[in-house]
């Protein structure tokens, strides 16, 4: 019962993957497409399966139902650092893909993402036991972390412009 997420998971990777080399036929989008879907398959497993990573090893929870903190912050420590590094390719994508997204309106989706993910990780370990707490420090750490990447996705966006205008002057 602990390993249905993880299960789902796979068969929604998989499925996606296969839909990807079936109707996608110019390399370097199929490419794209394909990290873009092995990033979201790597974060999900990270985020919604018994599994657990402390940045040198991968340990298997015991059954539980977690635990909630909204109250107590703890804005350092390199559980803080991995999590804002989780989601920096995310906000990378959210900007790329939505170019016209100011970086107000990205903090706030990052807000909205970090609490969505601790939400419903309160809600499978109630139903799953996969013993994941939910963490205000997370949802701070994953806005952070799409704020971060959307910023330096735009910082590339602005560089790629500004070379274009300056390569067509010539």
């Amino acid at each position: 019962m602990r390993w249905e997420p993880f299960r789902i998971i796979l068969i929604v990777a998989t499925l996606s993957c296969l839909v990807i080399l079936v109707h996608t036929h110019q390399p370097q989008m199929r490419k794209r497409q394909l990290l873009s879907l092995g990033y979201l398959f790597g974060l999900s497993v990270i985020l919604f399966t018994p599994l657990s990573f402390d940045g040198t090893a991968v340990y298997v929870m015991p059954a539980g139902g977690g635990q909630v903190n909204l109250t107590r912050l703890y804005l350092h420590g390199l559980g803080f650092i991995e999590n804002i590094i989780l989601t920096v390719p995310l906000g990378w994508g959210i900007k790329r893909h939505f170019k016209r997204y100011s970086l107000f309106s990205l903090g706030l989706t990052g807000l909205l993402v970090g609490a969505s993910i601790e939400s419903l990780q309160y809600l499978m370990s109630q139903h799953w036991l996969i013993n994941r707490s939910s963490d205000i420090n997370d949802v701070i750490a994953n806005a952070a972390g799409v704020l971060i990447g959307g910023l330096l996705a735009a910082i590339v966006q602005v560089i790629t412009h500004h070379r274009k205008t300056t390569v067509a002057d010539y």
